[in-house]
């Protein structure tokens, strides 16, 4: 690889990651960061938060059906500019909000950014990364999270949540412009592709773990801090989760060493562990590290997982199929805050993170059915 080369795949890298990180670690996360705030100044109960959260991934999923649709037409680039438009806007209003309807807009507006920018990158690497180093970007850029969920977490330890979001808002902003500059050479699509992806037997399983990831993610992100209940051990927790999350810059690694079906084996079942030691044990300082040690890196490492995972089965359609793993990831964290803030409702916090992990270990029935390196 040439020098130009490694520039190019290091700047995309960065702008991937960035991305990410606005569009999930603030936009998409904020939300159950300052949760206990958010709580406390608009008088929401849980039932109502868990209305709220799977609001604002029914805006991630609707961002995604059109990105199913359009990717093959107009290409990447205007679809990741949207996601920083969304994020920008949303966390904008957001910060300003003086009434639960307000609030409700800027976090569905900004939750659709995830949808916008996560699937075109599949795109973006298959054009300007060489096929032999596609994998590793591919595997590197959804860790954009942890990255996100880190800087949120130190902003909630230093300022109020409304600058905290004002922040967010400019973060989200200079991103943007970032990579309209590094995406302005992009060639958009020569023609229009008319096939749809057509799922097959060895696509299910990704499916289905795409569906639960989605659940898990969604109730975790949405009520662990509340359930908590601690104002500084709160920030503390959400910062440990992003700094944990960095390893899973070394999933592609893992991928290598462990293979696909090994590594969703064991990504899961931290994800299992990590959610079920904060149902038991939620008031417990050990508990909440452990959950966050854990919970951090699996989920980061699942986000890559899904991506490689994708791009095997669908090599020939990236983004479209990548939209469609994301689109059942999706209805997953619909589902996930309303059905299991409901059961909250009457059974507890605690209770409904039991029942969440059960379904995170279930899971890891639905691996890959070969072991591919």
């Amino acid at each position: 690889m040439t020098i130009t080369q490694s520039r190019t795949v290091w700047h995309l890298s960065a702008a991937g990651l960035a991305a990410i990180g606005v569009s999930f670690g603030f936009a998409r996360y904020g939300f159950g960061l300052f949760l206990p705030e958010l709580r406390a100044t608009f008088g929401l109960d849980v039932a109502t938060v868990g209305l709220i959260g799977s609001g604002t991934y029914a805006g991630y999923l609707a961002a995604l059906t059109l990105v199913g649709l359009l990717s093959a037409r107009i290409g990447p680039r205007p679809m990741i500019i949207a996601a920083g438009v969304c994020a920008t806007a949303g966390l904008a209003l957001v910060s300003v909000a003086d009434s639960t309807p307000v609030l409700v807009a800027g976090l569905v507006l900004a939750g659709t950014s995830s949808g916008w920018a996560w699937a075109p990158y599949s795109d973006v690497v298959r054009v300007m990364v060489e096929p032999d180093r596609q994998e590793r970007v591919l595997a590197i850029v959804p860790n954009g999270t942890a990255f996100g969920t880190m800087i949120a977490g130190v902003l909630a330890l230093a300022v109020p949540w409304r600058p905290a979001w004002v922040l967010f808002a400019a973060a989200a902003l200079a991103v943007t412009l970032y990579n309209a500059w590094l995406l302005r050479r992009l060639p958009r699509p020569e023609h229009v592709a008319t096939q749809r992806i057509r799922p097959t037997a060895a696509a299910v399983p990704l499916f289905v773990s795409a569906f639960s990831y989605g659940v898990v993610g969604s109730v975790y992100w949405t009520f662990a801090v509340d359930l908590i209940a601690d104002d500084t051990a709160g920030p503390l927790f959400w910062t440990l989760i992003g700094v944990a999350g960095l390893g899973g810059l070394l999933t592609a690694r893992a991928l290598t060493v462990l293979g696909l079906r090994r590594t969703h084996t064991l990504m899961f079942g931290a994800m299992a562990f990590a959610v079920a030691v904060l149902g038991l044990a939620p008031g417990a300082l050990p508990a909440i590290g452990l959950s966050a040690l854990l919970y951090g890196p699996a989920f980061m490492a699942v986000a890559s997982v899904l991506t490689v995972w994708s791009y095997r089965v669908f090599p020939e359609r990236p983004a479209a199929a990548f939209s469609a793993v994301v689109f059942c990831l999706g209805l997953g964290t619909i589902a996930g805050p309303a059905t299991l803030g409901a059961f909250a409702a009457g059974y507890g916090l605690p209770a409904a993170f039991l029942l969440t992990a059960g379904l995170a270990a279930a899971t890891i029935a639905a691996r890959p059915a070969t072991v591919r390196p």
